[in-house]
């Protein structure tokens, strides 16, 4: 059995001691996606699961945190934010090697590409527009009602993650990237004054972390919470608009240099327009700021994923090609600061 292979047999019985309704034999088969924590398939006579797991093998320090994605979506559940039902979180490590929980399977569509080439016009502007709709639905998320009010530390967000995700890129650099030496230290620099905005921040919010209705244009269930905190609003829109600006071609394809337009796609400008809308708020100042950081914290992260695939612990067989992703995209945050 691989490092990344279950135990089912040992599974099987923790999960029929834990869910009432679940009944045996159970198989197991991982999904391809993903880059963090391994996902899988359950399926059993009483119906489909979905398990997340810490990946085996030596972490940094509070990455791979499975059991705060069962918190936040379990407290979310009441909201207007669609998430799958938690069922259980195990953090046993002798059951299957490292902390997982388990939640219903949803039935649905994920869109790998952000351009959508299967999908018509109007399929693309109602897809962007519920994307839309799902993150303003999740920052006017009261975070006392849900009890989520320490979900994160107070303070300065952008202060905190700046320090964070600069020492998590510091103990998984691998080479030198002069545009994230820049970055760093610009960002340090120009940091806004702390506005007071607080929200539950999902940290990875884009298009493939969402499973859509099978045939409506809709969202059924925005997935991977793993990088979730107490956050600012702006990370999570700037995280996400930063596929306008990276090239259909990369690991990660974005949007970059395709007529949006013809294709039904919203500009940026737009998306965000209407995000202010949704939110009531007349516009952003500071966008060079979050944009330029959404780009050093995912090359940070993408740095993370490339480490691990140096050690042998990446969840995916495409984690180098991910990883490689660090420096261009590190690249396009430094064009940021020097173009807006």
């Amino acid at each position: 059995m691989t490092k990344l292979e279950l135990d089912t047999a040992k599974l099987e019985h923790y999960l029929t001691e834990h869910l009432p309704e679940f009944e045996g034999p159970l198989t197991a088969e991982k999904f391809s996606g993903g880059q963090s924590n391994p996902t899988y398939l359950l399926t059993s006579a009483s119906g489909r699961y979905v398990l997340r797991r810490k990946p085996p093998g030596e972490l940094l320090k509070s990455a791979h945190a499975v059991d705060r994605e069962f918190r936040v979506m379990s407290a979310l559940a009441s909201t207007a934010v669609p998430v799958p039902h938690m069922r259980v979180l195990c953090e046993d490590d002798s059951i299957i090697g490292s902390m997982f929980y388990v939640m219903d399977f949803v039935e649905g569509r994920i869109f790998w590409n952000a351009a959508l080439p299967e999908q018509t016009n109007i399929e693309r502007s109602a897809i962007y527009d519920a994307m839309n709709r799902v993150l303003v639905d999740l920052h006017t998320v009261d975070v006392d009602s849900v009890g989520l009010s320490d979900y994160g530390k107070p303070g300065n967000y952008f202060e905190r993650q700046i320090s964070r995700w600069t020492k998590q890129y510091r103990a998984s650099e691998t080479e030198t990237i002069p545009a994230m030496e820049t970055l760093m230290q610009w960002l340090e620099q120009n940091k806004p004054d702390d506005d007071g905005l607080v929200c539950i921040n999902h940290g990875d919010f884009r298009l493939d972390n969402m499973m859509f209705h099978p045939s409506e244009n809709r969202v059924v269930a925005l997935l991977d919470w793993e990088l979730s905190t107490l956050g600012h609003p702006y990370a999570d829109l700037a995280y996400q608009c930063m596929q306008w600006r990276i090239p259909t071609d990369a690991a990660i394809p974005g949007l970059g240099g395709l007529d949006r337009e013809a294709l039904g796609l919203p500009s940026e400008a737009a998306y965000v327009q209407r995000y202010c809308e949704r939110r009531g708020v007349s516009g952003i100042d500071n966008w060079t700021f979050y944009i330029a950081f959404a780009f050093f914290r995912l090359s940070a992260i993408l740095q993370g994923i490339q480490k691990r695939a140096l050690d042998g612990n990446a969840s995916s067989d495409k984690a180098q090609a991910y990883g490689a992703l660090a420096r261009p995209l590190a690249e396009l945050g430094v064009e940021t600061i020097e173009n807006g």
